[in-house]
């Protein structure tokens, strides 16, 4: 057990009546007494039996072993007849007994920090019997102080801070120390402070340890950080005393005592006129002593003459005012500036100074020097609108600029070529007035941001630039068309009224108000039996059927020309065909997308005949592979041997001369002139169907019904034909002329043209003459299978 423990124990004892300084017994009744008693008829008292100590103390550190006290029974008659035996805390190690005599003596040297207590336990035993004469006694041995261990700092180290200009007496922070001697006993653990260094600013309570101010009013500014010193000593500091010291550190914090200075009353900065907004023209610095928040401070401006031009703002680091432009600067209008600044304090306590002494002001002067400057235009930026149908030489706006500086130089105008690649625009370059040189489309380029540079004509030469931005106006000219290539059909069996297609435009115009179409059918005495248009004036049109039972049978394709009208002023309108198929459906109305499942379903044939079919049709492939194979074969082989024979011979140029009866003597001139003629070359089979030449010019007339000979579409599929046949190297001389002819538009019961007749042929049908014939050209070379008809 520790000392803490066995305490109470002791103070318990302490407090029983002549247990200090005299003996203590504990009586027992001896059981041979109370046999002997009973066999005499217990008339007799029995005898009492002790145990006789007195208060058992060792001195700490002692290394001598000693006799410290001693037990004994009151029964014990000097005989040596009892035996004292010891157990407990440190018997045997830190204590013995005397078995015959019951002295305690002392084994080694003990600590009072380690253990201050010991409990023991004593008996004491009949040597011949082993019979114990006396009961087990607990007894106590405390280990007695000395001073052996020097007092300690605790919360090491010791660091605190207190404001400024703090009062005398003001509480700075409490050392402590302790002792681990007994502080029950003794002055050993008792300590006392003082100072060693730190006076006359801060003194200690001697038995507290607390550092108090001793020196009113300490300025910061004047010193920061003081070092206190501070001593301990135990047995309130007489002989033989141990002491430790420890260091204090004290801050002082700052307060705001102090209000900002300028240390000059003018400052002077210079700035060029063309300087822009937001330079800075210079810093000033107003100085505090104090520190961090306290020495916080914000500058403002009192102009004397111009309020506005100038700006100050405070650096948060630095604290500095820095003075920056506002607004342009113009040495022709004001070149001198004189402006008061003034600093305060963002944080004013009033206990310590007055409220006007934590400002200050003073005086700052700027100069604008001259500086020679570019052409300065009306307006940042021009912005006008022009109709797209505007002629060429029409005025749009005109910009303007000058020189603001005192010799006011002419100034000229041009437009950059990056800004205007097409050179739509084109500007005066003497008064900027911008007019159109070029046709304008809106829906080309509806905005045009033109680049207008302004240049002196004398001195530096310099220029400054403006943007333009010219919106082009629209106008109603150009027509409507379907917003996409429609592919209608109509399902074998559609009754009368069913919807097939819903149909929608677009216009490339873009009207105020929106685009409004209307749909509408081709103006006839006639009705289409077969389809209507309804116009759901949501600019969008749905195409009906009229009869029912379509079939493809009877018909596969329908042709439905539509007109559409915008809403534009005037109102334009253009004509398109849709082509409706007939389609045999699948049962959910799904018309499949074409080629052999079209056909497939439209004869009614099952998957399994489709796929053997197929399978044919590929080995029919194969076959005329190879078929073409073993005839290229023997062809090449001809021709090898045509070759070989060729070599030997001797070719003469032949010419045909070509003359016309009764043609005159210019004819038979002309014709005694030789014409070689082109070689042949073998060229593939190449056969013109007068299916596609038909399809072609039809397609191109269902465009528009505006179309017509005078047209740019009509002239371009012309012009088309005849670069496809001049181009063609395998086309020999025709002996006869086509023409082409514009048939009209608008016929409901279709083309009447000779196109459409498969036995039509101009070299042969046209009519006879009675002059010469002409003779066709025959090959020199080569075999009749060669020719090429068309």
């Amino acid at each position: 057990m520790d000392g803490c423990s066995v305490l109470p124990m002791v103070i318990m004892i302490s407090i029983m009546p002549g247990f200090l300084g005299s003996e203590l017994r504990m009586s027992r009744q001896d059981p041979r007494d109370s046999q002997q008693s009973e066999a005499l008829g217990g008339s007799r008292p029995r005898a009492k039996r002790d145990w006789i100590w007195k208060q058992l103390f060792v001195e700490e550190e002692d290394p001598t072993p000693k006799i410290i006290g001693q037990l004994k029974s009151n029964f014990d008659k000097g005989d040596f007849t009892i035996k004292y035996i010891l157990s407990g805390e440190g018997a045997g190690e830190a204590f013995t007994i005397d078995e015959y005599t019951g002295d305690i003596h002392t084994l080694k040297s003990l600590d009072r920090e380690e253990k201050a207590f010991y409990v023991l336990q004593a008996r004491a035993i009949d040597r011949s019997t082993g019979q114990p004469v006396e009961t087990e006694s607990e007894f106590i041995i405390k280990v007695q102080d000395i001073n052996d261990n020097a007092p300690e700092f605790k919360n090491e180290p010791y660091v605190s801070s207190i404001p400024e200009m703090s009062p005398m007496g003001t509480t700075v922070i409490q050392v402590t120390a302790t002792d681990a001697d007994d502080h029950m006993f003794g002055n050993n653990a008792k300590l006392i402070y003082s100072i060693l260094q730190g006076e006359p600013y801060f003194s200690v309570e001697p038995k507290t340890g607390i550092i108090v101010t001793s020196w009113s009013n300490m300025d910061r500014e004047a010193s920061e950080q003081y070092l206190v010193v501070v001593q301990v000593k135990d047995k309130l500091g007489y002989s033989g005393a141990y002491s430790a010291t420890t260091t204090v550190t004290i801050t002082l914090t700052d307060v705001n005592d102090n209000g900002p200075t300028f240390q000059h009353n003018l400052y002077t900065f210079a700035l060029a006129e063309s300087a822009p907004v937001g330079t800075t023209v210079g810093r000033v610095m107003a100085e505090d002593a104090d520190i961090g928040v306290n020495a916080r401070m914000n500058y403002s401006l009192d102009d004397l003459e111009e309020s506005a031009t100038f700006r100050v703002q405070t650096d948060p680091v630095t604290q500095e005012g820095i003075v920056t432009l506002a607004k342009p600067l113009d040495y022709e209008s004001k070149r001198r500036f004189a402006i008061a600044i003034e600093a305060i304090n963002d944080h004013v306590d009033t206990r310590f100074l007055s409220y006007n002494e934590f400002r200050d002001k003073t005086m700052i002067k700027i100069l604008v020097t001259d500086v020679d400057e570019p052409p300065i235009f009306s307006v940042p930026v021009f912005e006008w609108k022009v109709p797209e149908n505007a002629p060429v030489g029409t005025q749009v706006g005109t910009v303007y600029a000058r020189d603001t500086d005192a010799a006011n130089n002419p100034i000229r105008y041009s437009t950059s070529a990056s800004s205007d690649l097409r050179k739509v625009f084109r500007i005066d370059p003497n008064n900027g007035t911008v007019s159109v040189a070029k046709p304008l489309d809106r829906e080309t380029a509806a905005w045009h941001n033109l680049t207008v540079t302004a240049k002196e004509t004398k001195e530096n030469q310099l220029s400054s630039t403006v943007s333009v931005v010219i919106k082009v106006l629209d106008i109603n000219d150009n027509i409507p068309t379907l917003s996409q290539d429609y592919q209608p059909y109509v399902c074998e069996g559609t009754q009368a009224g069913e919807l097939i297609q819903m149909i929608s435009a677009v216009d490339a115009d873009d009207p105020m108000e929106g685009h409004h179409f209307y749909f509408s059918m081709v103006p006839d005495k006639h009705i289409n039996p077969n389809f209507t248009i309804r116009d759901n004036q949501d600019n969008t049109a749905s195409i009906l059927t009229r009869r029912s039972t379509f079939t493809r049978r009877d018909r596969v394709l329908y042709h439905l020309p539509v007109v559409i009208m915008d809403s534009g002023s005037p109102a334009l309108s253009s004509t398109s065909t849709l082509t409706i198929s007939v389609c045999a459906c699948q049962p959910a109305g799904h018309c499949p997308s074409g080629g052999v499942e079209a056909l497939a379903l439209s004869m009614g044939l099952s998957t399994q005949t489709l796929l053997g079919l197929s399978v044919c049709l590929i080995m029919l492939i194969v076959l005329s592979l190879l078929m073409l194979a073993v005839w290229r074969h023997r062809k090449l082989a001809q021709q090898k041997l045509a070759a070989q024979e060729l070599d030997t011979e001797e070719y003469h140029e032949k010419v045909v001369h070509y003359a016309e009866a009764n043609a005159g003597q210019d004819a038979a001139v002309s014709s005694s002139q030789p014409v070689p003629l082109r070689p042949h070359p073998r060229r593939r089979e190449r056969r013109l169907r007068r299916e596609e030449v038909t399809a072609s010019i039809r397609m191109s007339l269902r465009h528009s019904h505006l179309i017509g000979p005078e047209d740019e579409v009509f002239r371009q599929f012309i012009m088309d034909r005849l670069a496809e046949a001049d181009e063609d190297p395998y086309v020999p001389p025709f002996d006869c002329l086509r023409s082409y002819a514009f048939e009209g538009t608008g016929s409901l019961t279709g083309s009447l043209s000779s196109l459409e007749s498969s036995t039509f042929d101009p070299c042969v049908d046209r009519p006879r003459d009675s002059g010469q014939r002409f003779m066709r050209l025959t090959l020199w070379q080569g075999a009749g299978e060669d020719e090429t008809s068309f």
